[in-house]
């Protein structure tokens, strides 16, 4: 009787993750260094119509020298069946930009989404953003710090996946960049720079409101800038407190490819209960 019931529970999850989605590829959002096209992919729920749904800007993280858009359609597909209109940008990797110019780009894609919001039947003033790892630190960075040029109120609220970068200062200070993993391409050898990509120097009263994530199992460096970041954070959020989950680093990206995962009601719930 066992495998029925197993057989059955399975093809119910199935069921359940293929709501029907849609995907546009390869949307050029703005222009990197070099003049190359930047692109973005965008997911909605399928057959909507007249409707002005959240959006959720995604950034992805890999150490600020990895990734691909591409890799993150199921995570896409899986908040665009939590009606979301979701956004996932490419930006230009080190060695090829640094950490200020990749910051410019997503806040090119903030931009854009902001002003095609309403073409993928989104609603412009519902926009959210989301970074796990080296993501969060470019994500809450090109909102937070006024350099960028994204106008007060532009987004609703920050979703912080096991975010690295956000105290870079802090740790720059202690284990000054090197050639490995092209830091000192990323970052430079400046501590202006580093403090400037550091969006724990960028709170204040106008700061959009925060949902954050830690991994218990994530590494030391990560869970030091988060205590910090919260604490700087609290005499302005004071309620924030981060969920805390029995992850490492990776896999706490990963469950938001798993259709049933917990994280993106709580992320809807977020995006729907910010006033």
């Amino acid at each position: 009787m066992q495998k029925p019931v197993i057989t059955i529970l399975f093809l119910a999850l199935i069921i359940i993750s293929c709501k029907p989605t849609m995907i546009y590829k390869d949307i050029s959002y703005t222009k990197n260094n070099k003049g190359e096209d930047v692109k973005l992919n965008i997911f909605t729920p399928k057959n909507i119509k007249n409707k002005n749904h959240p959006v959720l800007i995604f950034v992805y993280g890999g150490n600020w020298n990895t990734g691909n858009k591409n890799k993150y359609n199921l995570l896409g597909r899986n908040f665009a069946r939590k009606n979301m209109i979701v956004v996932i940008p490419d930006y230009t990797l080190s060695p090829n930009a640094d950490v200020d110019e990749m910051t410019k780009e997503i806040a090119s894609a903030i931009q854009f989404t902001k002003a095609n919001a309403k073409k993928y039947h989104g609603d412009p003033n519902q926009i959210f953003i989301s970074g796990h790892s080296a993501g969060g630190q470019l994500a809450s960075s090109a909102v937070m710090n006024p350099k960028y040029g994204i106008p007060e109120k532009t987004i609703s609220g920050i979703i912080l996946i096991d975010a690295a970068g956000i105290d870079m200062k802090n740790y720059l200070e202690k284990y000054p960049p090197t050639a490995e993993d092209n830091y000192d391409v990323t970052w430079s050898k400046d501590p202006e720079k580093w403090k400037q990509a550091s969006s724990i120097y960028f709170i204040n009263e106008k700061t959009p409101p925060f949902l954050i994530y830690i991994g218990e199992k994530t590494y030391p460096s990560i869970k030091l800038a988060n205590e910090h970041f919260l604490e700087a954070l609290h005499p302005f959020q004071p309620n924030v407190k981060p969920i805390m989950l029995n992850k490492k680093h990776v896999p706490m990206v990963l469950q938001y490819f798993l259709p049933w995962s917990k994280r993106l009601n709580e992320a809807a719930n977020f995006m729907e209960n910010v006033k």
